[in-house]
């Protein structure tokens, strides 16, 4: 059994007792396998600035004979998502632009459908309170998840405030801006294949910190669910060189309105409070866009004296 599992398997179940050296050779596959399927062991040493005796052991320690036997599981992981490359051009092969986008739109609420079968309701619900009843509320999505972040985080601050967003490029950022994270707060971290090892630390410092943990992946087998005592999965699955994020954006949508429709009068303040400020500064003139209403666009002083010069 052991030698069908997978290697990003064995790196989630071994990570949390790994030492210093082997938790960053780890970080390393996770975010960079299609690198390390070529390096030896020494060159990933070097690379990480640890010997090539601790690569070699890392190996055997997530079950391998050694690693040429690791490397070659790399290698051929990376043949799998070549070949996903290859069955782009398969599938869409000779199809016209209209088909291609109904094929996709396709595969997206095939996505969706797998997700609204599959997503945990009490992990759902437990995601709802814990954010509710947090003290400050973290957000983290890194690389292509970061749109996902921005639209949950944005959200959240209109719903409860006490949001934290985590803007990072580097892992030292992301301790600096968790620097206060504690027992009464949460954190939600969304991550997908290839997933961001920046993420997972993020996760592992918030659950060394007591704070509750709330994760929004593909499965069980994503290493984030390490220190999350709460997942939702969302399926992310398309025939493409990138997966697709619309399932995940709707568990996301689901969170917002739950949130909404449990505190109704908070959300109602915050929309209030935010119209009197862009009434009062002007921010929907200068940023936003609305159907034009004739009548009322000649109710402007400017549009006024131009219509005025028209009729003479």
């Amino acid at each position: 059994m052991e030698r069908n599992r997978d290697i990003i398997a064995r790196i989630n179940e071994k990570f949390p007792h790994m030492s210093k050296g082997h938790k960053a050779i780890a970080a390393f596959i996770l975010e960079h396998y299609d690198q390390a399927a070529f390096m030896t062991a020494a060159k990933l040493g070097h690379q990480l600035h640890i010997s090539e005796s601790t690569v070699v052991r890392f190996a055997s320690a997530i079950g391998y004979s050694g690693y040429p036997q690791m490397q070659a599981e790399l290698a051929a992981r990376v043949t799998r998502r070549l070949n996903a490359v290859e069955q782009v051009g398969v599938k869409y092969a000779g199809r016209s632009q209209s088909e291609v986008i109904g094929s996709v739109l396709s595969s997206d609420m095939d996505n969706i459908r797998t997700t609204m079968e599959s997503l945990d309701a009490a992990a759902f619900d437990t995601a709802v309170e814990t954010i509710l009843n947090a003290e400050t509320v973290y957000v983290i999505g890194i690389r292509s998840c970061a749109p996902l972040a921005d639209f949950l985080g944005f959200y959240l601050n209109m719903v409860r405030g006490g949001i934290v967003q985590i803007k990072t490029s580097s892992l030292s950022e992301v301790f600096e801006q968790m620097l206060r994270i504690g027992q009464k707060d949460a954190i939600v971290g969304i991550s997908f294949p290839r997933y961001s090892m920046r993420t997972l630390k993020a996760l592992e410092f918030a659950n060394d910190r007591n704070a509750k943990v709330i994760t929004i992946t593909d499965s069980v087998h994503s290493p984030m669910c390490l220190y999350s005592s709460c997942n939702l999965f969302a399926a992310s699955d398309m025939v493409s060189i990138v997966d697709s994020l619309v399932a995940p954006l709707s568990v996301i949508n689901a969170l917002v309105v739950a949130l909404c429709l449990k505190q109704p009068e908070t959300v109602r303040e915050s929309l209030e409070k935010l119209e009197e400020v862009w009434n009062n500064y002007q921010v929907t003139m200068h940023d936003e866009i609305d159907r034009i209403d004739e009548d009322s666009l000649f109710t402007l002083p400017e549009a006024e004296a131009m219509r005025k010069m028209t009729e003479k």
